[in-house]
């Protein structure tokens, strides 16, 4: 049959469809794009926010529209919260929450006709992934939190934590090298709770992802500043993991994070961006900020400002405060009001592009490792754009007469401009 997999939201959603596509290819299925009239469709939603939970069922009613004879899965994060909505869809014919989402191809195998099923099953090759256009894998190694920020639906539709053993992550890496990937990401909903439930941590899983695997790029997803196990940035001093820590603070106000329910204050973000910064050359930190959440003060905003000021981080994800149900947030009073939530975030999208121009100037002149990806049509002259990442995570531009012979390759570039906050560099 011909499946094709879609996903909004988190690392970890592309991490679990890409298992999802090594298991369906496995099982001698085909991976194709949408445009290739899919025998089944699976998709895994988000419901971070009530703009997700738009999307995601935009997402269902439009791959239905554009494929109707195709089997619909639907699973991820909205579907769990919103079952009966989504089976109420036009089009849906099998709902996998996320509790069952192990077990997702199986499952949709089992509803489908044995008539439809192939004959024979082949190993998984280079397709599951490269079909998707992928030179870089997601690996879950965990799922699930044990906290509960009063703004957070996810935990709720995660549940509990539930970590994989070191031996299977460290099987799944070298099986993925092996096909041809040079890069992972290590995504979890909490990153820094992994081991707590199989008597294990973070530092002793990615010590043995370094010792006994040899792919040659290793970055982190993720990470919440609290729970990172003693010795973790001394780590970093193994090449093969890379310089870029992505921290959501969400404020940088001490009584916002209180509401929040955050477990890390602001004096303890500092002491650990700093430790970062003196022990990893080059470090790109990078973190979370929501905006407008209930009871912000214009007081508590301007602390939020000058933090972002003061930390330099070199890029934010800027999340305006919407309100979901089943949160403790949502019932809070003193909602901030919908404009004075816009002229926030357009302050601190300024703010922030400001900060990671001055970041990126600091990088001009030198040269660095790019893993290059993918490419764009070729102009008049028949040469390529290919883009690609430094290892702090900075995108890359550069042309080329042959594409391919970049394309999921390290190659080191010289980085000679910025433009629209991609560098330019030239091979």
């Amino acid at each position: 049959m011909r499946v094709h997999l879609k996903t909004l939201g988190c690392r970890l959603n592309e991490a679990e469809i890409e298992t999802w596509a090594n298991d369906f290819s496995s099982s001698g299925h085909t991976l194709v794009d949408e445009s290739a009239s899919p025998d089944i469709l699976v998709l895994n939603t988000c419901a971070v926010t009530q703009g997700a939970v738009r999307k995601s069922r935009q997402l269902v009613r439009k791959a239905h529209k554009k494929n109707p004879k195709a089997k619909l899965v639907v699973s991820g994060c909205y579907a769990t919260l919103n079952e009966q909505e989504t089976v109420s869809l036009e089009g849906v014919d099998l709902l996998v929450n996320n509790n069952q989402k192990d077990q997702l191809v199986k499952l949709t195998l089992e509803n489908i006709s044995e008539e439809t099923m192939p004959s024979i099953a082949t190993e998984p090759n280079e397709n599951a992934l490269f079909s998707r256009g992928r030179q870089r894998a997601f690996i879950k190694v965990q799922d699930g939190c044990r906290y509960r920020c009063s703004f957070c639906i996810v935990t709720v539709a995660r549940g509990d934590e539930k970590s994989r053993h070191i031996k299977d992550i460290v099987l799944e890496i070298n099986n993925i090298h092996q096909q041809g990937i040079s890069e992972i990401v290590i995504s979890g909903v909490h990153l820094g709770g992994y081991g707590s439930d199989i008597n294990s941590d973070l530092f002793t899983l990615i010590q043995s992802i370094l010792d006994q695997t040899t792919i040659p790029r290793v970055r982190m997803g993720s990470l919440e500043p609290w729970d990172l196990p003693a010795g973790f940035l001394q780590l970093f001093e193994n090449p093969r993991l890379m310089p870029h820590m992505h921290l959501p603070v969400q404020s940088g106000s001490d009584s916002v994070l209180k509401r929040m329910s955050r477990r890390c204050k602001t004096d303890e973000f500092r002491t650990l961006v700093s430790q970062a910064r003196r022990l990893i050359p080059n470090i790109n930190i990078t973190s979370d900020m929501i905006v407008g959440f209930p009871g912000e003060t214009d007081g508590e905003w301007q602390q939020t400002l000058d933090f972002v000021k003061e930390m330099r981080l070199a890029d934010l994800h800027i999340f305006t405060y919407s309100i979901r149900d089943g949160t403790k947030a949502a019932t809070m009073s003193n909602q901030v009001q919908n404009d004075i939530k816009k002229q926030r975030s357009k302050t601190l999208h300024k703010l922030t592009q400001d900060i990671k121009y001055s970041t990126m100037q600091s990088f001009l002149g030198t040269t660095v490792d790019v893993l290059w990806e993918e490419s764009q049509c070729a102009n008049e002259y028949g040469s390529f754009t290919v883009f690609g990442y430094t290892p702090n995570y900075l995108r890359v531009k550069t042309t080329s007469d042959n594409s391919k012979a970049l394309s999921n390759n390290i190659i080191p570039c010289t980085i000679t401009s910025i433009t629209d906050n991609v560098f330019n560099g030239l091979l």
